[in-house]
């Protein structure tokens, strides 16, 4: 199998994985440790802005290449198996639909949030106190 073609199987395989892991979110089977992670990794994922801009070099692409499917790994891990396998089940049919991926106007808000507290604390951190 040629790399390309390996490297598009396992982008599927991760967008279908975190719509899993959206439906295991709201599902409320889902213990509230796993919940709350599958929530702020979806909210992450499907977030147009991302935590480490994608214009920084090679940092901009590790929370895609690296961050995102360690955490996806970690929330499939902590779900309940019989659970995750009814979550895949709903996202392949979402897929097969046609719908895409889900929209997160939280995971934005979450992450400009995110954005502006490390904004505060580095200026307040260089601004030099009187």
């Amino acid at each position: 199998m040629q790399l390309k073609t390996r490297v598009i199987d396992w982008a599927r395989k991760l967008k279908r994985e975190g719509i899993a892991l959206w439906f295991a979110a709201r599902d409320p089977r889902t213990p509230w440790l796993p919940r709350l992670l599958c929530a702020t990794v979806v909210a992450y994922a499907l977030s147009p802005i991302d935590l480490i801009p994608d214009f920084i070099p090679i940092l901009g692409f590790v929370d895609d290449a690296l961050l995102l499917p360690a955490l996806i790994w970690l929330a499939i891990r902590l779900i309940p198996p019989a659970l995750m396998q009814e979550c895949r089940a709903k996202a392949d049919a979402w897929l097969q639909a046609g719908h895409g991926k889900p929209r997160s106007r939280t995971g934005a808000a979450a992450i400009i949030a995110l954005w502006l507290a490390a904004l505060a604390g580095l200026t307040w951190a260089l601004l030099p106190l009187e």
